[in-house]
């Protein structure tokens, strides 16, 4: 028949070739939409909507946001530390308080943030990250606005002490803050992002006691201290309530984490605080090594910062003869550098670690940087000019934050499963060193001797470089644990 056909049923044939496959065969769909739409093929058109099935990569992983959180508790915690020093100059004359009284209540606060480092590890193990944050922000919070509502029902000695009890209870209840922080780190990064994260996140406390001086000085300036006080503290209830909905103790139990992002964290799933710590393990963190020398050393470095961080303002008011507006706006640099350099130290740790190995990676900054810093603070109170005094104090205040990362990195990887508790023994040390440092530098510049202040400053700074050649990280609390509470 095919040799017979005339040439209309060839070309027919051929029609019919050319139209149900697109000009090749008659077996192939058609290429053409016209006809799929006839012949009710979806074969061809229906190729790119099933590779628009896979899953698109989320623009933000769910660790991330979690990162916020703590990045903003963080920021928070230090407006509401800073903003007392720097409304203490309105504070004083207003409330009949002496320059001494105020440093009285700079230790009640650090004297409940430091007692309850430890504890509030141990007790954010326990309850878990998401419940903590929760009951410490709301304990925070009332705390914190005692401050400016009290001196309208008190007033002399009766508003002291419950100045003072208010700023030990807001302490106590920050305490926990970095501790659980660091227990959240090590559940939702893989170990090579811990410097990161931690240094990221003394970005934000860097960037909180940035603003807080020339927020407070202009609220004060534009209304008064009662009001600039309660107006910083509101924001927290909005983060607390956002996080208790938001917020889990780890990826596995957070619905919005993706098997994607869980792959992401390695082929092992993510460590998990242990909440089951028993005090023979506690017993082996105070007694451990690497934890002490670590310590040691952040009691040392924190004389510094607390005596940048807390008393900035006012060296520059006394001492360099600034305006309340000048030294609130000046007294904002030294911790902006500190923020720049928290984040810098962060990330360089973070390639070192990856590039020498952890032990070696996290020493590098400490035992360069720290020394830097005492140079920096011979140099600030030296200069004769006010404003290379300023620049002097902002590089040595990055020079010593360069090291949050690699500190507390250092301390999780010692302690693995018990870095709450471990972060919080760390915690404990550097707010001894605050505690060490506000009644100092209170007494010498109350009696305008700042340059004694911050030349002991200097010698603090060169042995906590020191202390960092006794520190070896990769040798863990963890694998002893377990022997220790078994036995």
């Amino acid at each position: 028949m095919r040799g017979g056909a005339t040439g209309h049923q060839r070309a027919r044939a051929r029609a019919r070739l050319l139209r149900s496959d697109g000009r090749l065969q008659s077996r192939h769909p058609s290429l053409r939409p016209g006809t799929d739409r006839r012949r009710g093929r979806s074969d061809v058109r229906d190729k790119p909507a099933a590779s628009a099935s896979f899953p698109s990569p989320q623009r933000i992983r769910v660790r991330w946001k979690i990162f916020l959180f703590l990045f903003g508790f963080g920021f928070i915690a230090y407006v509401q530390q800073r903003s007392l020093t720097v409304a203490s100059y309105r504070m004083m004359p207003d409330l009949g308080f002496t320059q001494m009284q105020i440093g009285w209540l700079e230790t009640a606060l650090l004297v409940g943030y430091t007692a309850l480092q430890f504890p509030g590890g141990v007790l954010g193990q326990r309850l878990g990250a998401r419940l903590m944050f929760v009951v410490i922000g709301l304990i925070a919070f009332a705390s914190c606005m005692v401050i400016p509502l009290a001196p309208f029902l008190l007033q002399g000695g009766a508003l002291l002490g419950v100045l003072l009890a208010a700023q030990l209870l807001a302490g106590a209840a920050q305490a926990p803050i970095f501790p659980v922080s660091a227990g959240v780190f090590e559940t939702w990064f893989t170990p090579d992002k811990w410097p990161l994260v931690q240094g990221l996140q003394s970005l934000g406390l860097g960037l909180g006691a940035s603003l807080t001086p020339p927020l407070i000085a202009w609220l004060m300036t534009a209304f008064d201290w009662r009001r600039a006080l309660a107006w910083t503290t509101l924001p927290a209830l909005l983060l607390i309530s956002w996080w208790a909905w938001y917020g889990r103790n780890s990826p596995a139990e957070h619905p919005a984490v993706s098997a994607e992002e869980l792959a992401e964290l390695g082929a092992e799933p993510p460590a998990s605080v242990d909440s089951s710590i028993s005090w023979s393990r506690v017993w082996t963190l105070m007694r451990n090594r690497d934890v002490l020398a670590l310590t040691g050393s952040y009691v040392c470095m924190n004389y510094v910062y607390y005596l940048l961080a807390n008393w900035c303002f006012l060296y520059l008011l006394q001492e360099r003869h600034f305006t309340v507006l000048e030294s609130g706006w000046l007294a904002s640099t030294p911790p902006l550098a500190a923020a720049i350099g928290a984040g810098a130290g962060g990330w360089l740790a973070s390639v070192l670690g990856r590039r020498y190995g952890v032990r070696t990676g996290l020493r590098i900054l400490p035992l360069l940087s720290l020394p830097t810093a005492g140079v920096l603070q011979f140099l600030a109170v030296d200069a004769t000019s006010p404003y290379l005094a300023v620049t002097a104090l902002a590089l040595c205040f990055a020079c010593v934050e360069l090291n949050e990362g690699p500190y507390w990195a250092a301390i999780m990887h010692v302690g693995r499963a018990d870095t709450m508790a471990a972060s919080g023994l760390l915690n404990t040390g550097g707010n001894a060193g605050g505690l060490i440092a506000t009644p100092i530098v209170a007494y010498l510049s109350s009696h305008h001797a700042w340059t004694s202040a911050f030349l002991i400053g200097t010698a603090f700074a060169v042995v906590s470089a020191a202390a960092w050649l006794l520190v070896d990280p990769t040798r863990r609390v963890g694998s002893e644990a377990p022997a220790a509470a078994a036995s």
